[in-house]
């Protein structure tokens, strides 16, 4: 009975974290053929993983204090049309992962759409829920990947290239741009017609502005880490006294998987970096294909995944950090991100999964079949 119950926790836990286990396992078979040595702790960018529990620790508390609910509420409070209020749920999801990253986007706005669409009648809330939030994780994808912030991969290949914070935004801005685009006809097209007044009544309060300036300092000393102005074990320190000080219960809710998930891979890549066989062949693969490599790699393992394995075997940085970040359109596993809204939308109505999976699959094969005849175009 016990080791049955012991299997039936472990079956749980590799299903709700498939990429993490995936991740360990190869890197310790990986281990059986590069012996453990003191070279392993080169393989760990501990710049990245500082970043990712600074950036996570300081939205999770932002997100406590409600402040996006707010600033979403009053945008909303004056939209009179149907359009015009898919296109505020979308764009809050485009504009703000390019600071509060992509996953942390969805998981305070998509559930804010359910509110507000909670408060139409059922046949406009039924002909909607599935287009908006499809949409919205569409923008929080392609918005997040403008800025070195906007998600995972992105922190970690900013650092590995090289490439200014400036230089960063200059390469992913085309694709960001036309994104805006698309999804702006898309709404258009698609948005639906009717006029409609959004009430709120009282509204989210906001009751702990000290601790929004606490964790709006602790962003900003992050912000300077990302360009390189202050040495990120200095950041670390500071962050974590910050938060603790404003609310030490935060540091419960950081992804801490997915610091687990960076370090198994950075051990596996590289033990394969020092096996000549895989990496030669591994790097005539990617060779001049980075782009494309990156794409289809996402689509089975994701996109964060599949930036820390390639980033392992090319010194081409700027066409994989294109090919990730496009990468992460397509299948519901090419961005963990996805996952979030899929999981949220079971939560809100079960029915809905078969239909939102189909108007899911098709749309980001569109957005992703446009953003890659940029790619070839400017290229």
């Amino acid at each position: 009975m016990i080791i049955k119950n012991i299997m039936k926790k472990i079956y749980h836990f590799i299903k709700n974290e498939t990429v993490l286990s995936i991740a360990v396992v190869l890197a310790i078979i990986s281990s059986f053929f590069v012996k453990p040595d003191i070279e392993y702790f080169d393989y760990i960018d501990f710049r990245t993983l500082s970043l990712l529990f600074c950036l996570m620790a300081v939205m999770a508390g932002l997100q406590k204090t409600g402040v996006f609910n707010l600033l979403a509420e009053n945008m909303l409070k004056k939209v009179h049309g149907i359009k015009s209020l898919t296109f505020i749920l979308v764009m809050l999801c485009f504009f703000f992962s390019m600071l509060i990253t992509n996953d942390v986007a969805l998981i305070t706005f998509v559930p804010f759409a359910f509110t507000v669409l909670n408060m139409l009648d059922d046949a406009e809330k039924k002909r909607l829920i599935i287009p908006v939030i499809v949409l919205q994780t569409i923008a929080a994808n392609l918005g997040s990947m403008l800025t070195p912030i906007g998600n995972p991969q992105n922190l970690y290949l900013h650092g590995v290239s090289g490439l200014s914070v400036g230089n960063f935004i200059l390469l992913m801005l085309p694709y960001a741009a036309v994104s805006f685009l698309i999804l702006s006809v898309w709404i258009f097209i698609n948005g639906g017609k009717g006029v409609i007044k959004i009430n709120f009544g009282t509204g989210t309060k906001i009751e702990e502005k000290k601790k929004i300036v606490i964790y709006l300092i602790s962003f900003v000393v992050c912000l300077l880490t990302v360009a390189r102005v202050i040495d990120y074990k200095i950041t670390l320190l500071i962050v974590i006294a910050l938060v603790a000080a404003a609310d030490y219960r935060i540091f419960g809710k950081v992804d801490y998987t997915l610091l687990v998930t960076f370090t198994a891979f950075f051990v596996f890549i590289g033990n394969m970096g020092r096996i000549p066989m895989f990496s030669d062949y591994i790097k005539s693969v990617i060779d001049g294909h980075e782009c494309l490599t990156g794409i289809i790699s996402s689509q089975f393992i994701s996109n964060v995944p599949a930036a820390l394995l390639l980033s392992g075997f090319t010194d081409n940085f700027r066409p994989l950090i294109i090919g990730v970040n496009l990468g992460g359109l397509g299948t519901l596993i090419a961005s963990m991100a996805s996952l979030i809204s899929f999981k949220l939308l079971g939560h809100e109505d079960k029915s809905l999964r078969g239909k939102y999976l189909i108007y899911f699959t098709v749309s980001n094969i569109i957005f992703l079949a446009l953003l890659l005849a940029e790619y070839y175009v400017l290229t």
